[in-house]
């Protein structure tokens, strides 16, 4: 009888724990994740990634060089999340400019 109510309490947490997964994959709406700020920031960090693999390819980054755009690249991507998160799943202009900035950064990094 012990048995049977651990084996009971494990299936309710893996299926609560299953059930919060499921929750915050579909927070954001789709009008949220391609609301036309985001969408052009992110439209900029999925070029920058390109450009990086390109020059990667062509040897005009290193390894160690490409690893680390792409660090600052997903750092970016990381805050652009959070601050959707804080407003509704978008972001503001002013947060947009300042992602820019940052990605502006990354960009000149790029083929240098």
């Amino acid at each position: 009888m012990l048995k049977s109510i651990r084996t009971a309490l494990s299936v309710a947490a893996v299926t609560l724990s299953l059930g919060g997964l499921a929750t915050n994959a579909v927070a954001d709406t789709q009008w949220q994740k391609t609301h036309p700020r985001r969408a052009q920031v992110n439209n900029r960090l999925a070029n920058q990634n390109k450009r990086i693999h390109q020059e990667r390819k062509e040897g005009e980054l290193t390894k160690a060089q490409a690893a680390k755009l792409h660090r600052e690249d997903r750092a970016i991507r990381k805050e652009e999340r959070t601050m959707a998160r804080t407003n509704g799943g978008h972001i503001t202009k002013a947060e947009q400019k300042a992602l820019n900035q940052q990605e502006n950064q990354v960009s000149k990094q790029i083929g240098k």
